[in-house]
């Protein structure tokens, strides 16, 4: 790269997300360049979640969650297949444990259907005898389009896509500042420790954690549109041995919470983790504790009380860019282009948590429409 280069579209942020974008707009014709602050693309929050292909279950009727969840689960399921990306519709049971739970599920599932989620079977406490033996439940849901995904194997192909479209991935790269202008934007930045200052027509803001950060050195995007960020720590639990379950189990969510409770997610090589939990937290921190350890047992106990402690160990944790501090209500993907903050060629991605993976060729679509409307 020269200090004098002009690019199409600039994308901050290698995660599953960005990647996702600069594919879509590589292979439309774009000169795409995208930046990584980490040495290596989706180290972030793309390399530490359940890698679950959601159904699009519990979100708000015509929520961007929702909508985009449901039409990212068709695209994603589409593209493994025809890429031969490590993938598995196994299935998820979302379980009841009391009368209180039972009468939940037939919520969860209009919800679903709301959705357009319609999919789900109820299933009884005999027949979850037969599928899963070792289950305590005393009713569920089966939701057979939920499946599980190598996040790896998928950020790879997208990078593959952006590359043969002509884009380029510049690693161990960060964003010292942005001026806005009247043709464009101009990028201060530090890529392999050697300063760079480029064009762009038009700029990405994919940065995760950091989007608050980006948002905020763009001179010429007013504060009042950048939100508050809450780190919301996942505390993930691994256990040794065989897998007890053959599907993914789900306890019904807590009402109002912010998860959707510590949930049982098998890998493509069958190795079963639970996870996660929910954990606001001041400052990144991947360390798992004894203490979240001891109330992951608890919450699993729940629906799988053959639990052995001795076989479940601190595995990893994540941290989700939520939009919502504690106890707050709901709060929906946001994608902000022109239309809100009155930047052209400018979209920001704020509070891109769970389902990103599963929605993140339906966003993909979406940010580019935003770029380029017809």
């Amino acid at each position: 790269m020269n200090n004098s280069e002009i690019v199409d579209v600039c994308i901050v942020g290698a995660g599953v997300i960005g990647l996702a974008i600069a594919r879509e707009l590589a292979i439309s014709g774009k000169d795409v360049l995208v930046l990584e602050h980490g040495p290596r693309y989706g180290e972030g929050i793309s390399s530490r979640n359940s890698e679950v292909i959601h159904a699009g279950i519990y979100y708000p009727a015509e929520s961007l969650k929702a909508e985009l969840c449901v039409r990212g689960k068709s695209l994603l399921y589409a593209y493994c297949e025809s890429r031969n990306i490590g993938h598995e519709r196994i299935g998820k049971l979302i379980v009841a444990t009391t009368e209180a739970e039972e009468e939940r599920l037939a919520s969860i599932k209009r919800q679903a259907g709301d959705n357009g989620v319609i999919d789900l079977a109820e299933v009884s406490r005999q027949r979850l005898v037969e599928l899963e033996p070792a289950l305590n439940a005393t009713l569920a849901l089966l939701s057979p389009s939920t499946g599980i995904v190598s996040a790896t194997d998928l950020m790879t192909s997208f990078l593959a896509d952006l590359e043969a479209g002509g884009g380029a991935l510049a690693t161990r790269s960060s964003v010292n500042a942005v001026d806005c202008g009247q043709s464009g934007f101009s990028v201060k930045c530090n890529i392999e420790n050697q300063l760079y200052e480029f064009q762009c027509e038009r700029l990405v803001n994919a940065a995760g954690l950091g989007a608050q950060q980006l948002a905020s050195s763009i001179d010429g995007l007013s504060a009042e549109f950048v939100p508050p960020l809450f780190l919301c720590k996942g505390n993930y639990f691994t256990y040794q041995g065989r897998s007890p379950f053959s599907h993914l189990i789900y306890p019904v969510p807590e009402l109002g919470g912010t998860g959707v409770g510590v949930h049982a997610t098998l890998d493509l090589g069958g190795q079963v983790k639970f996870g996660p939990d929910v954990e606001y937290v001041e400052t990144e921190d991947y360390s798992v504790s004894d203490e979240r350890l001891e109330q992951g047992v608890r919450a699993i106990q729940r629906y799988f009380p053959e639990l052995d402690p001795n076989r479940l160990v601190a595995g990893y944790a994540g941290i989700r860019p939520k939009l919502q501090g504690p106890g707050d209500p709901f709060c929906d993907f946001v994608i902000q282009g022109e239309e809100t903050h009155g930047v052209s060629g400018l979209v920001n991605l704020f509070g891109i948590e769970s389902p990103g993976l599963t929605s993140s060729m339906a966003i993909a679509e979406t940010v580019a429409a935003r770029l380029y409307p017809l």
